[in-house]
C-alpha cells in the first residue's frame, strides 16, 4: 500500500511538472529577466529602473502575484555594452530560464540582442530604452521584431518635436552633438529627417564615443558653425562635458536633448549650468498627481517622494508586461502572452495608452518638450 502511494504522488508531482514545461514558470513563480546597466557610468539609469520595478513586483506579489504566482525578476548587469547584453539575454534565456525579458537598455545592445538571441528563441522582450528605428522594423520586413513590444515613442517622434519647437522659435542654424553608437545615430538621423521637412540639414556635427567624455574634437567642429542651437543625442555625462566645453569655447546657442539623456541625471551633473537646457520626454510627468498612471508609480517608487522619468518608464514597462501577463491567464506559455499583449489595443494604463496589435509593436507615441528651470526644477 505504501508503495502504491509513493507511487502516485511521484506520478501526480512528474504530471504537474510537465503541465508547466515553458522555461521560467512553475505553479507559484513566474520568472522574469532583465539586462541593464548596473555598472559604470550609466549605472544610475539601470538602479532607477530596477529598484522600482522590484518594488512594483513585491507589492503584487503582497496581493497573491498573477493568477497565484510570485513574480521573480533576475536582473544582470551589462554596462551598456553591447556583448555583454548578447551575452546576459543568452544566460537569461538558457541558463537563468526566464520566460520572458523585460526593461532592456540601449538601441545597439538590444538590436544586437534581437537579431542573434531572444528574437530567434521565440522569446518576448517587453520595454527597452531606445527609440531607434532599427528595433521597430516591420515584422514583415524582419520576423525578430515580433518578439519586441516597444513601451515609448521613437526617436523620430522626438526629434520631431524638439525640431518643430526650434523652427517655430526662427532658429535655422541647427548643429547636432551625438553618440558614436546606434542611439546616437539613429538621434542623428532622426535630426536630419526632421530638418529635411523645413528644407534645412544640420550646419555641423560633432561626436564622442560611447562611455567617453572626450568632447574636444566635437566642440571644435561644432562651434565652427556657431549654431544658433544645438541637439545633443547622448547621455549625461558626455552631455556635461560638451556644455561646460561649449560655454568654455564662447559658444551659448540654444540646447536641446532626448529622452535617454536622463532629466534628473543632468541637472545633478550640471547643477545650476544646466538651466534652460530641453529635453523631450516619452513618458508623463513624474511629479504629477493628477494622472492616475503616475499617482501609481508614486506609491511604488523605490524611494518614497524620490520620482524619476526613468522610474517611471520602467514602471510603466513592468505594468505592460502584468498586464499581458494577467490576460493570459493561468495556462502560460510564450506565444500566449505574446496573443495577450496584441491585444492590448488602445489600452488606457491611467494616462497614458498602449497601442499593439498583430502588426504593431510601437506601444505609445507620447511626445511632450519640457525646460530646466532655476534650482534644477523641470518645468513643461
Amino acid at each position: 500500500m505504501q508503495s502504491f502511494k509513493r507511487l502516485m504522488a511521484a506520478t501526480a508531482m512528474a504530471l504537474s511538472a510537465s503541465c508547466w514545461a515553458e522555461p521560467g514558470i512553475s505553479d507559484t513563480s513566474i520568472t522574469l529577466g532583465m539586462s541593464a546597466p548596473f555598472s559604470g557610468p550609466n549605472s544610475a539609469y539601470g538602479e532607477d529602473m530596477r529598484q522600482t520595478i522590484q518594488s512594483y513586483f513585491e507589492q503584487i506579489n503582497k496581493n497573491g502575484g498573477i493568477h497565484g504566482r510570485k513574480l521573480q525578476l533576475v536582473a544582470l548587469d551589462d554596462g551598456y555594452e553591447t556583448e555583454r547584453t548578447v551575452a546576459n539575454t543568452r544566460s537569461l534565456i538558457n541558463e537563468k530560464n526566464a520566460f520572458a525579458l523585460l526593461s532592456f537598455y540601449g538601441s545597439s545592445p538590444t538590436t544586437e540582442a534581437m537579431n542573434t538571441v531572444f528574437g530567434p528563441a521565440k522569446v518576448p522582450l517587453v520595454g527597452t530604452i531606445s527609440g531607434a528605428g532599427t528595433l521597430r522594423e516591420p515584422i514583415s520586413a524582419n520576423p525578430n521584431s515580433r518578439y519586441m513590444f516597444h513601451v515609448r515613442a521613437s526617436y523620430a517622434d522626438e526629434t520631431d518635436l524638439l525640431v518643430n519647437q526650434m523652427v517655430s522659435l526662427g532658429l535655422r542654424n541647427i548643429a547636432v552633438f551625438y553618440q558614436n553608437d546606434g542611439f546616437g545615430k539613429a538621434g542623428l538621423e532622426g535630426v536630419s529627417a526632421a530638418l529635411k521637412k523645413h528644407d534645412l540639414a544640420p550646419s555641423a556635427v560633432g561626436t564622442v564615443e560611447r562611455n567617453s567624455l572626450d568632447v574636444t574634437s566635437a566642440v571644435q567642429s561644432i562651434a565652427k558653425a556657431n549654431p544658433q542651437a544645438v541637439v545633443m543625442v547622448t547621455l549625461y555625462k558626455p552631455t556635461a562635458a560638451f556644455v561646460r566645453a561649449m560655454k568654455r569655447a564662447g559658444q551659448n546657442p540654444m540646447l536641446m536633448t532626448l529622452s535617454p539623456v536622463g532629466t534628473e541625471q543632468l541637472i545633478q551633473e550640471l547643477g545650476a549650468e544646466a538651466r534652460g537646457i530641453g529635453i523631450s520626454q516619452v513618458v508623463p510627468y513624474p511629479w504629477n498627481n493628477v494622472t492616475p498612471v503616475v499617482r501609481d508609480y508614486q506609491k511604488v517608487a523605490a524611494k518614497p517622494g524620490s520620482y524619476s522619468y526613468y522610474g517611471l518608464e520602467g514602471y510603466l514597462m513592468a505594468r505592460t508586461m502584468v498586464e499581458g501577463l494577467r490576460r493570459t491567464g493561468r495556462d502560460l506559455t510564450r506565444e500566449k502572452l505574446i496573443s495577450s499583449l496584441e491585444s492590448l489595443n488602445n489600452t488606457d494604463l491611467g494616462g497614458y495608452r498602449m497601442n499593439y496589435s498583430p502588426n504593431i509593436r510601437y506601444g505609445s507615441r507620447f511626445v511632450e518638450l519640457t525646460v530646466i528651470g532655476a534650482g534644477g526644477k523641470v518645468l513643461r
